[in-house]
């Protein structure tokens, strides 16, 4: 039996120190998951049942447990590399193959895919035309999408401002070149349907015959007629829109109802420009509702627009809840996927199968797919790479101690052969 005892000893030592070593050699894997040499005796079987006084015939290696626990996180340049805090494994696709991985490091192929450095693909939902996710859907390898955004035309233009109450209004025409026809102007920034900026101006002249009462004018790009009205601007189908102020200095909305709601300012681009190849008439609801007369200097407080320009893609984001968020030179922002994760019920039972992917398998169960932040999934960090979990300085330790076991096992063997040895000589 002792050689026996011995020889069990020098496998499980061997198979230990080679766990001890995989570990050592990925100290520096990023997502690497570390695993622990777990050894059981063994005992004869006996055909007379058992005995308490048996010997057991040495050890064996029962498992290679493997340890998911949170490796430490790194910041990173690369908003490409993404750390898993908590729970949770990468979807990855290799040609419809489906693995999963700890290892953040990503980039981009020429495809515009998201891979690994083994050449497989990130997965996730994708985002619609509108940016909006396609949720409860099968996972899928997200792309890129680098085509410029669409522009987008200005519909609501919304201005809050003060008239000073106490102007005096003068009996002049108005007239957009004459600054002494008006009182106050401002101007803000309009987008027509090909992503052109144009200059909404917009001018307030206030009545010289009746109180509390001023009357709006618009203009595009300064385009007036050589008496100064505005051309191709229609507010409310008008040429201008009356303002009444009640006796606290807010618009009055049982005289003037339609002032007190978003007005339709009609803009026709081609009486502007006869080569004008966009979408017009063009129609813009301007809010004048915020709009205020008070003892105090003409001030503009709020002036917002929701049109925008095209835009061509400048960087991207990464959320911790797995939103991929594309930046635009246009200043707009547009959701293009979302990462999603796996987790199972038993990931000691998901089997390596290199490159830092692991499989499942019967014994880890059935991949728990979600977006990160629900349920027990994790959360992500970009800019950041998970390392291994190994702690460099317990695998030396146990790897002395890994040595031990071999020379005491290859000891006991020598030592049962100089018995024998003398046994034989008698």
């Amino acid at each position: 039996m002792g050689f026996q005892h011995g020889l069990s000893g020098l496998n499980a030592a061997s198979t230990n120190l080679d766990v001890i070593g995989n570990n050592i050699a990925n100290a520096n894997t990023a997502g690497f998951k570390q695993s622990i040499a777990q050894f059981s005796d063994i005992f004869a079987n006996s055909m007379e049942g058992t005995d308490s006084a048996q010997i057991g015939i040495g050890a064996k290696i029962s498992s290679i447990a493997q340890q998911f626990g949170q490796g430490n996180i790194t910041p990173t340049s690369n908003p490409l590399d993404i750390a898993i805090q908590s729970q949770g494994f990468f979807r990855m696709s290799d040609n419809g193959a489906v693995s999963y991985s700890r290892n953040g490091q990503f980039h981009i192929d020429d495809s515009g895919f998201i891979v690994d450095a083994s050449g497989a693909n990130l997965t996730g939902y994708m985002a619609d035309e509108n940016g909006d996710i396609q949720a409860g859907s099968i996972p899928t390898n997200l792309k890129f999408s680098t085509a410029d955004l669409a522009p987008q035309a200005t519909t609501t233009f919304d201005v809050g401002f003060n008239l000073d109450a106490r102007k005096v209004g003068v009996a002049t025409a108005f007239s957009a070149t004459d600054p002494k026809t008006y009182e106050s102007t401002t101007s803000g920034t309009v987008i027509d349907s090909l992503g052109n900026s144009h200059v909404l101006s917009l001018f307030f002249k206030k009545s010289d015959t009746v109180a509390k009462t001023w009357t709006a004018y618009a203009t595009i790009d300064g385009k007036v007629t050589t008496a100064g009205l505005p051309v191709g601007v229609t507010i409310a189908g008008n040429p201008s829109q009356t303002m009444v102020f009640d006796d606290e200095g807010v618009l009055d909305d049982s005289v003037t109802p339609n002032a007190t709601s978003k007005l339709d300012v009609e803009i026709d681009f081609s009486a502007i420009d006869p080569l004008f190849s966009g979408k017009t008439p063009q129609t813009v609801k301007l809010d004048l509702t915020a709009a205020t007369q008070f003892g105090s200097a003409f001030g503009v407080n709020a002036l917002t627009q929701d049109g925008y320009t095209s835009g061509r893609m400048s960087g991207f984001t990464i959320s911790a809840d797995g939103i991929i968020l594309g930046n635009y030179s246009s200043g707009q922002t547009k959701t293009l996927g979302q990462i999603v994760l796996a987790n199972f019920v038993n990931p000691q039972g998901l089997v390596p199968i290199g490159d830092g992917h692991w499989a499942e398998s019967p014994a880890s169960g059935e991949p728990l797919v979600g977006v990160p932040k629900t349920g027990n999934l994790g959360s992500l960090q970009s800019n950041a790479i998970e390392e291994s979990n190994v702690d460099l300085t317990a695998e030396l330790v146990k790897m002395i101690s890994a040595q031990r076991m071999y020379q005491a096992s290859a000891k006991q063997i020598e030592t049962q052969d100089q018995i024998i040895q003398t046994i034989t000589q008698i």
